[in-house]
């Protein structure tokens, strides 16, 4: 069976799926307490909500366990965070599984990867050889998305149903919660940029500055959103802009059905159960953390 999505061409049968989140090292004052690695709850239970298994992708693996996990898993994500998209081993994992998926990818290996708010700053990082994140007043809002016309066409979007996808320009449907953004004028003037993604949306910061809010590879697939889909079903502290209506809940399952579908495009698996078994995020438990936005993190 063969599917082509514009320039994405892809040869195979759907598959089962088990999907790869980057852990990132403890900054957070609350978290530290209880390890030096972490994985925010919210996110394991995004994709498992799809029909995937998850994978936490520790920082303390050598390359080539990298290279064993990539050909073990199906996609991976990126998450939100605060690591420094230069310097950190969030950082140095993320760029070895980036190139990655580039190399399969040429080679007929269709990978896919999501980044969320930190995830996709980290991606144009990765794309454009160069940090061009700029400050913005965009932590703890909802904001509706202003959708371009490439939005109409793009992957990301193409199943979601019509009064849900106006919904997303006319509500307030996306939690912000970020301090650094990527300007649409930056992207626009860069070169790799340019020619690697497409803009699906852009929003405004608290002082009338416009970046770039969703995006996605034009060839490869690779996706990003500057906003947290996650949590529209699994955050609610009260202090917190976490969109919780019907179209919100609607918007989170759909994106992460639509990442684990594309996830499913490879046949990457396993050499055997016990190997599966022993690398799944069922070995560990999460830690409740009531002080902490995530309430559950898994610790590493």
């Amino acid at each position: 069976m063969m599917w082509v999505w514009k320039s994405k061409l892809v040869t195979g049968t759907f598959s089962d799926n088990r999907s790869g989140i980057l852990a990132q090292e403890t900054f957070d004052p609350d978290l530290l307490p209880h390890g030096k690695y972490y994985i925010a709850a919210p996110y394991v239970k995004y994709l498992e909500s799809a029909g995937c298994r998850v994978v936490p992708v520790r920082l303390n693996l050598t390359n080539d366990e990298y290279e064993k996990i990539f050909y073990s898993i199906n996609g991976i994500l990126f998450p939100g965070g605060s690591s420094d998209v230069k310097t950190s081993a969030f950082a140095k994992v993320a760029k070895t599984f980036y190139n990655f998926a580039l190399k399969a990818f040429d080679a007929g290996d269709y990978f896919p990867i999501w980044g969320t708010c930190l995830g996709m700053q980290l991606l144009t990082v990765l794309t454009a050889g160069k940090n061009l994140l700029i400050n913005t007043e965009t932590e703890n809002i909802a904001l509706p998305l202003n959708l371009t016309y490439a939005a109409e066409f793009s992957e990301m979007f193409q199943q979601f149903p019509s009064d849900v996808y106006r919904a997303l320009s006319q509500e307030p449907l996306t939690g912000n919660f970020h301090h650094f953004s990527l300007s649409v004028k930056d992207f626009l003037q860069d070169e790799e940029l340019r020619k690697f993604y497409s803009i699906l949306s852009t929003n405004y910061d608290r002082k009338g500055v416009e970046f770039v809010s969703t995006m996605e590879g034009i060839r490869y697939p690779f996706y990003g959103v500057q906003w947290h889909p996650e949590v529209n079903r699994f955050q609610w502290q009260q202090r917190f802009a976490f969109p919780h209506s019907p179209n919100a809940v609607e918007v989170s399952y759909l994106l992460s059905d639509f990442f684990v579908n594309e996830a499913r495009k490879n046949f990457h698996h396993f050499s055997n159960v016990k190997e599966e078994e022993t690398a799944l995020i069922y070995n560990y438990s999460p830690h409740y953390v009531p002080t902490s936005s995530y309430i559950e993190v898994y610790f590493f």
